[in-house]
């Protein structure tokens, strides 16, 4: 199939950019002596598991739905955080993960002896933020995520291998070799007593101009002074870049300037750019006025604010148009939902020039989320 033989909207995963994504992680894994996992909560489209578990040495869930799907299509390594577990779901949790890292020392008294054979940590907030604050903040005040340092209690650690901390989004190796400093000033003298340090996510690893040579370093250096396994959980690292979202222009309405009716909708189909907010990358297009045309993109949704953002153009849209936003790999297919009973977008794979549909939805996509 070629691009215009695919219904719109799409979600495209390219393989070619996955792949070398892949191959830059499983270099740091080989020069750094540490292993990466997937962190699911980012990508779960599980049709490219074989493919990714290839070159990562496992998957990261949040609960047992993401521990089951990595069981079942990854095969590896299967680790899962969550803050709070639930009674009725967490024997099998415990009999899927090999690594369960509990949010409190009352989570981890509570269910340690029924964890099985599951290595056992503990997530630490180190209370050194990074990001200044929002959603995306673990360690922003008031944060319910890890245990801080005058919550901790060493007389608890009967049992636990292993400390995970996630301070990260979408940051360098600056900001993470800064957060380790912090976390071993203050929690290092209870590394002796531990087998392996998880760093989390957030790490931007595969953006151009990453650093890669302080992130080996950091790591390599907590490997070898304290003779620990280093796990780090990225999720965008693992598709930035690698996903395309294809929709058409319905119409073009006036009022006060041009707008741009899309089949698509940020609510439904790209709910960070309302979320965070965040502005998605055009292909082609610019910043408001910075080209000859200007549009605001808007969504056939009855949701006012469903807009995805103003960009100017060389040429002026008309129907039919096809446009494409980039980074909608990561955050995208995992957030989605149905509001206004909007179709989700069927999934395809880009290889070279062709395309595959791997997923297509429906209405009972839709009709059986809700009775």
């Amino acid at each position: 199939m070629k691009l215009s033989d695919l219904a719109m909207p799409v979600y495209v995963i390219d393989e070619d950019k996955l792949t070398k994504n892949l191959e830059i992680l499983k270099s740091v894994e080989e020069r750094a002596g540490c292993k990466i996992l997937l962190a699911q909560k980012a990508f779960s489209c599980f049709y490219f598991y074989p493919l990714i578990s290839k070159y990562l040495s496992g998957t990261t869930a949040s609960g047992l739905y993401e521990a089951k799907l990595a069981a079942e299509h990854f095969g590896k390594e299967n680790h899962v955080f969550c803050p709070a577990y639930l009674d009725s779901e967490f024997d099998e949790v415990a009999s899927l993960c090999d690594h369960i890292v509990f949010n409190s020392f009352a989570q981890l008294e509570k269910f340690k002896t029924r964890a099985k054979n599951a290595s056992l940590g503990i997530r630490i907030n180190p209370g050194f933020s990074t990001q200044g604050g929002g959603i995306y903040d673990p360690c922003a005040p008031f944060s319910r995520l890890g245990v801080t340092k005058a919550n901790f209690n060493e007389d608890l650690l009967d049992g636990v291998e292993g400390f995970h901390i996630h301070t990260l989004c979408e940051q360098g190796a600056e900001d993470l070799a800064a957060t380790v400093e912090r976390f071993e000033k203050d929690f290092k003298k209870y590394f002796k007593n531990l087998k392996w340090l998880n760093l989390g996510g957030g790490h931007h690893i595969t953006k151009e101009g990453y650093n890669l040579a302080l992130l080996e370093k950091t790591v390599s250096r907590l490997s070898q002074v304290y003779g620990l396994q280093i796990y780090l959980e990225p999720g965008e690292a693992v598709a930035l870049n690698a996903g395309y979202l294809h929709t058409r222009v319905l119409e073009i309405i006036k009022n006060g300037m041009d707008i741009a009716l899309l089949d698509c909708s940020a609510e439904c189909h790209m709910p960070d750019v309302l979320e965070m907010p965040y502005r998605p990358p055009l292909f082609g297009a610019g910043e408001a006025n910075e080209k000859k045309f200007t549009y605001r993109l808007s969504s056939r949704t009855c949701l006012a604010g469903d807009v995805v953002g103003d960009y100017s153009f060389d040429n002026p849209l008309k129907e039919g148009d096809i446009l494409t936003f980039g980074d909608m790999a990561i955050y995208t297919m995992v957030k989605n939902n149905t509001f206004n009973g909007m179709p989700l977008p069927s999934i395809a794979v880009k290889r070279g020039e062709n395309y595959e549909i791997i997923k297509k939805f429906g209405y009972a996509d839709f009709k059986e989320r809700l009775s």
